[in-house]
């Protein structure tokens, strides 16, 4: 900016008083502040932008004189007035040069000024800028918080890029466009918007900040009264057990979270996985245009409360996000997702995110982060008592030491010799599942026989199956294999002599995993891994669950219930009133009983207890059945010559 202009804006006693900062004294300066903001306040006020303009339109107009005067140097005419002319204008040229070299000079004798005086200022509060560069350049990822999320993470294409190169990313995304019109769509981090989607609008569904606790803030989703009439319809649709209901719903409002969630699992269960993965990014889509100014992704410092029932199908929506993903391959972008989910509720942990951020991390090459994180929460969560973290976290400080060619695997071999001993029930299935036969030695010790797996408890059962079916083929390496094979052998010699590690260890089972918590039960249904699916209890396996809202807390809050309708008997398909009709007690002037739907878990319990009793009707009613007598040839004639001789008599 020239000078002219800094004149303007700031003022001449402005400019003085930087110039001239160096040789006052403090109160000299106050004084002059005083003066200055004294007349500014008398000054009408001054657009900045509209000098920018008037610097262009001055340099401009300087160039064009530049080219005017260069003009008559260019022409080769002998005449007289020509020469006076041109001797006039290499005058003016002379002071021009000679005042712009001025103005350069004040330019510079200005910022100068101004950086020195910045600089007095920075010494005097004790922080220099070399001080805040080093400050910044010092910064590396171990001084970051654990649960930071970088925007660059979340999208796979970026993985898949790395993985396959760009240019193969991007033209199968230029082929996908020449399918559909572009359209213009707003940017995302947690889903990127396609161009069939349709135009998002106004949804609804809004977010609002709670409380904020010291660093922490507290956010809750909030629907509207429109959102709310979508929310009872789309109960009904699910109790009608047909889902072109739902699909109707989507139809006329397209980014309905539950609907999509609903939807999603029903295109999932016939096999359509991206159609299914389409409408959970549609869902992840229309939360992330609902988010509040303050809710940041990435600061770590953002809560959403599990109870509040609004909040649910945000955690529900990201964990079947990050699984699909992961599905891709993506794994790197998977354990961004869990970074990020943890973040939202880290003491809790409703969706149980640490029983399987250690398998994306193992999968991603990120051994750093799995150690890193184990050290710091080992004290106050007690993470080595997870079989997922006993096992993964020693494979990830061998696989690092591995990939550093360092060979010391010390501190490795003692962490999986604890963990064998802590979990000994894991050996075996694992080598099973990994398609390994041990030796006889191994499969003959009595430490992991099939004794062993029998006194294991239904829980340690549960996390167990669940870290095998998950992360059996980080351990199919043949480097894994061996280093996995001589520590086990250690494992034996040191049962044999009694340490004293094994038998703390056996008293650790007996006390612990005596129960499962509900948010693991709730991990392991929405997982659907089968070695833990089997192990869960019959009271949760035979237990109605909601794919929209499966296994809510027993403390669930719900901003608003759903009303209560009058409804006729007519009501429902003919299926469901044909199944009511064979219970003893139907009665076809009462209405159907109400269900809750999301409210709690009431309509599990009042399915239950229809179903028994109409299993109890149909032993009645099978138990009353008498097998007929088969008919007898002739026997029509044998009776009507009884019936004849009868009359006779």
């Amino acid at each position: 900016m020239s000078s002219r202009a800094l004149r303007k804006l700031h003022g001449n006693q402005d400019l003085d008083i930087i110039k001239n900062g160096q040789n006052t004294d403090e109160e000299e300066e106050e004084e002059h502040e005083s003066l200055v903001t004294c007349k500014k306040k008398n000054r009408k006020p001054i657009n900045p932008f509209l000098l920018l303009g008037e610097e262009e339109e001055e340099n401009h107009s300087e160039e064009n004189n530049e080219e005017n005067a260069t003009a008559p140097d260019q022409t080769s005419k002998p005449e007289v007035q020509e020469g006076a002319t041109n001797k006039k204008k290499k005058k003016k040229k002379r002071k021009k040069k000679k005042s712009t070299e001025k103005e350069v000079d004040n330019e510079d004798d200005e910022i100068e000024a101004s950086i020195k005086e910045v600089n007095r200022i920075l010494e005097n509060s004790g922080h220099g800028a070399e001080s805040l560069i080093m400050r910044v350049d010092t910064v590396n990822d171990s001084q970051k918080a654990l649960l930071m999320v970088e925007h660059k993470n979340l999208n796979p294409d970026n993985e898949l890029k790395r993985i396959f190169g760009s240019r193969v990313v991007q033209a199968e995304s230029s082929r996908r466009r020449q399918r559909n019109m572009p359209m213009r769509r707003r940017t995302s981090w947690l889903a990127t918007p396609k161009d069939t989607w349709p135009h998002i609008g106004k949804t609804g569904l809004s977010m609002s900040l709670k409380e904020t606790q010291g660093n922490v803030n507290y956010f809750v989703f909030e629907h509207n009264h429109q959102y709310q009439q979508v929310q009872f319809k789309f109960y009904d649709a699910v109790e009608s057990l047909n889902p072109q209901n739902i699909m109707d719903i989507i139809r006329t409002y397209p980014y309905h979270v539950d609907a999509l969630i609903q939807m999603s699992e029903v295109f999932r269960m016939s096999e359509d996985m991206q159609t299914a993965a389409d409408l959970i990014e549609r869902a992840l889509f229309s939360f992330e245009m609902s988010f509040h100014s303050l809710f940041s992704l990435t600061t770590g410092n953002c809560r959403l409360d599990f109870k509040l029932a609004e909040n649910r199908p945000f955690y529900l929506g990201l964990f079947k996000h990050l699984v699909n993903v992961g599905q891709r391959g993506c794994y790197r972008t998977a354990l961004e997702f869990c970074k990020l989910l943890l973040s939202f509720d880290p003491d809790n942990d409703p969706m149980c995110v640490l029983l399987m951020i250690d398998f994306y991390a193992l999968r991603a090459s990120e051994y750093a982060f799995l150690i890193r994180m184990f050290q710091e929460w080992e004290d106050h969560r007690n993470l080595s008592q997870l079989p997922n973290f006993a096992f993964s976290v020693p494979l990830a400080m061998f696989l690092q030491e591995e990939k550093n060619e360092s060979g010391d695997t010390t501190e490795a071999d003692e962490k999986l010799q604890q963990a064998l001993i802590m979990f000994p029930g894991l050996l075996m299935p694992l080598l099973d599942k990994c398609s390994i036969n041990p030796d006889s030695e191994v499969s003959s010790h009595a430490y992991f026989g099939d004794k062993m797996q029998y006194s294991q408890t239904a829980a340690l059962k549960q996390l167990i199956g669940l870290y095998i079916g998950r992360c059996h083929a980080c351990w199919k390496q043949p480097e894994v294999v061996q280093w996995l094979e001589r520590n086990v052998k250690e494992v034996m010699k040191r049962v044999d002599r009694k340490d004293s590690f094994v038998e703390e260890c056996s008293k650790k089972r007996q006390v612990r995993y005596q129960g499962t918590p509900r948010n693991i039960l709730r991990h392991i249904l929405i997982s659907e891994i089968k070695d833990a699916t089997t192990a869960l209890p019959p009271d949760v396996a035979n237990t109605t669950v909601l794919s929209y809202d499966p296994l809510p807390p027993l403390d669930s809050i719900a901003a608003y219930q759903r009303p209560d309708r009058q409804r006729t008997p007519q009501e429902g398909n003919t299926l469901a009133l044909f199944l009511r009709s064979l219970l003893p007690n139907f009665n076809p002037n009462d209405p159907p009983a109400r269900n809750e739907g999301a409210v709690g878990g009431e309509e599990g319990n009042n399915l239950r207890q229809g179903v028994n009793v109409l299993m109890e009707a149909m032993r009645d009613l099978l138990a009353n059945i008498r097998p007929m007598d088969p008919p007898v040839e002739n026997q029509g004639e044998e009776d009507q010559e009884e019936r004849e001789e009868g009359e006779w008599d």
